[in-house]
């Protein structure tokens, strides 16, 4: 079925897979949950005024000096990118600044492939690209959040190739890591397009096998990139916000020009099925912004609103893994299927055509030749 014909239920009616318990856990139980529109979070701040969205916007910094110091807390590095006499590079990953010992043997380390990319604004972008042994259909496009690194990052992107048979392509933002450049808005957009291009020309990975996944701040390039380019095989948001402004006033209900990170206004140009996920109680990205992106997608499938979790716990929740492994074995390989079957019949369609008109060519030239 293609993602273009999924009907969508409203927030009133939808009814969506959730965890009971708050407690992250493993072996949580699971339950079928009705949410209303009127079980949506709504925040106690007060509503923002002109004056405070001119304090705060408008002067005397520019918007986006603003927005690269609320937005963006990149850390120490964790790790660093080796390269040896014959150009061979390699992870070396520095255990005081990841947070944790790595979990995996070192063959899993060893096998994770790490280069640079250049982007559009000159900037080089670290890029790690971890590939399951065994064959993978799709490969995850993953953007991260504000506040790590791809080296912090390494193991649970390992952990997610592997359980859900997908290989992971990530890569630091601009000033994260050992990125080049400084974070901003601009080099967000233009770090997710080197992204992916390397991922087409280096891996040689088509779009078509590309799911963007984004999480955090990482939804903004996700959006923006699967607004932009329809061939992309699905998107996946990760406790997406709809604006920058939006995060910082509750009360705010259009987007203003000095807003940063627009995603709702791009939301609706979306055409790959869409994936939303978030915790009812998230503390900096409030449950409504989910909704809200949710219901202005126009190829969104059934989300995941996991019960209880926040901004930051989502995933450790069994329901994480389950609704991700379902969406991709069903919703997108459903559609990438329709659209392989679609793309073949207009090839076919065109060669007929060719075909006639070559036919009828030779006709006309045969007819000429015979006078």
């Amino acid at each position: 079925m293609s993602s273009s014909s999924i009907k969508k239920p409203k927030v009133s009616e939808y009814t969506v897979t959730t965890v009971i318990t708050s407690e992250p856990t493993t072996n949580s139980r699971m339950a079928t949950t009705t949410v209303s529109s009127t079980s949506v979070p709504t925040s106690s701040q007060p509503r923002a005024t002109f004056r405070d969205l001119c304090a705060l916007f408008c002067c005397p910094p520019l918007p986006s000096s603003i927005v690269a110091k609320l937005a963006f807390m990149p850390p120490e590095p964790s790790y660093r990118i080796l390269t040896s006499d014959t150009g061979r590079t390699s992870l070396e990953l520095l255990e005081n600044r990841t947070g944790s010992e790595w979990p995996h043997g070192q063959e899993e380390l060893k096998s994770i492939n790490v280069f640079f990319a250049k982007t559009s604004r000159r900037n080089k972008i670290a890029c790690m690209f971890i590939k399951p042994i065994m064959p993978t259909r799709f490969t995850i496009l993953f953007s991260h959040g504000n506040a790590v690194d791809i080296g912090q990052m390494c193991s649970f992107y390992v952990l997610l190739a592997y359980r859900l048979g997908c290989s992971v392509f990530a890569y630091d933002y601009s000033g994260y890591g050992q990125s080049t450049g400084r974070p901003s808005e601009k080099n967000l957009y233009a770090d997710i397009a080197a992204a992916l291009k390397a991922l087409e020309n280096r891996c040689q990975i088509p779009p078509e096998r590309v799911i963007l996944y984004g999480q955090s701040i990482g939804t903004v390039p996700s959006v923006d990139l699967a607004s932009k380019n329809p061939r992309v095989a699905a998107l996946i948001l990760h406790s997406p916000l709809l604006s920058g402004m939006r995060v910082a006033f509750q009360g705010i209900q259009r987007t203003w020009c000095c807003d940063a990170f627009p995603s709702i206004e791009k939301i609706p140009r979306v055409s790959c099925p869409t994936l939303v996920i978030h915790g009812t109680e998230d503390d900096v990205v409030d449950f409504s912004h989910g909704v809200t992106i949710y219901e202005q997608c126009p190829t969104s499938v059934e989300p995941l609103w996991v019960a209880g979790a926040g901004h930051n716990d989502v995933e450790m929740h069994a329901a994480y893994l389950e609704r991700l492994r379902a969406f991709i074995e069903g919703e997108v390989c459903s559609n990438s299927s329709s659209a392989a079957i679609t793309s073949s019949t207009q090839i076919s369609s065109r060669e007929d055509k060719s075909e006639e008109e070559e036919l009828q060519n030779n006709n006309k030239n045969s007819r000429s030749a015979s006078r």
